[in-house]
């Protein structure tokens, strides 16, 4: 354990070195402070108040954003090391190839983890210095949209260790991690309303269309979150979905986490087989 701490040690040294921490934080509270003040306002007609209406905007934003960071500071953490030559310097010690793996995910994380507490964190305190009101049940929203923003990022930096490890060299991991990013955030979605306006309900029944979305971390992700609450739900214009899925909270946290956990291991598999 301690090895896969010392890993992750540096893994954050390095990510404040590089500026990675501060410039991923800078971003995020930029654009949550801006549509903090754009779009905030309470809407009188679903009774949502300025929390609710900004944790479906920052829900928005993440499902594009934070995979897109994530699949960046990820997608050279083994190529990358091993041009360098590294990875063989880091091996030279008593560490395990599993142990480099894990504590570079959650040094990852950590990092991730700290923009994104601190970037959306700084969103709602502005809230709180405008005197709005806010009730506990805003606040449990908002808490499990952080804590799922990070969860999701975990998800993607998994997926972007396993391409690190299967390409041979940084160019190709950068150009596979942006294929990814591409893949889960725009082209699923698309394609697959473009099966349902042609299946026109006669194929696809409520519970396939249930386990296609689970294939897809980001939606597992926007349904989490913008289905989470009746205030949400109305106030994203998703209470019909939330009335219609079977998805439990359980079950989309659990495809989160089940995410998360493939690749990684799928990522440790592969480097523990390849010739350096």
């Amino acid at each position: 354990m301690s090895n896969i701490l010392a890993v992750a040690t540096k893994e954050i040294q390095e990510g404040m070195r590089n500026r990675w921490v501060l410039a991923t934080t800078l971003l995020l509270a930029t654009l949550a402070l801006t549509l903090t003040f754009l779009g905030s306002a309470p809407t009188g007609a679903v009774d949502a108040q300025a929390l609710d209406v900004m944790v479906v905007s920052l829900s928005s934003l993440t499902i594009f954003l934070l995979p897109l960071i994530a699949l960046l500071i990820s997608h050279d953490a083994v190529v990358g090391e091993v041009e360098r030559g590294t990875m063989l310097l880091l091996l030279s010690y008593p560490v395990s190839r599993s142990q480099v793996i894990l504590g570079k995910f959650l040094g990852h994380i950590a990092i991730l983890g700290i923009a994104t507490l601190v970037g959306y964190g700084a969103a709602a305190a502005t809230l709180l210095f405008n005197d709005e009101a806010i009730d506990a049940r805003s606040w449990q929203a908002f808490g499990a949209m952080i804590g799922s923003s990070v969860l999701l990022g975990a998800a993607f930096i998994a997926l972007g260790y396993l391409v690190s490890a299967l390409a041979r060299n940084r160019g190709t991991a950068a150009g596979a991690a942006i294929g990814v990013w591409l893949m889960f955030t725009l082209i699923y979605d698309a394609a697959l309303l473009g099966l349902l306006v042609m299946d026109q309900g006669r194929t696809i029944t409520g519970e396939l269309l249930d386990t296609l979305l689970l294939l897809n971390p980001a939606d597992a992700y926007r349904l989490l979150n913008l289905t989470g609450s009746e205030h949400t739900r109305l106030a994203s214009g998703m209470a019909g979905i939330a009335a219609t899925t079977g998805l439990t909270r359980l079950t989309l946290l659990g495809a989160l986490a089940t995410w998360c956990a493939l690749p990684l291991t799928l990522a440790a598999l592969v480097f523990s087989r390849r010739q350096l």
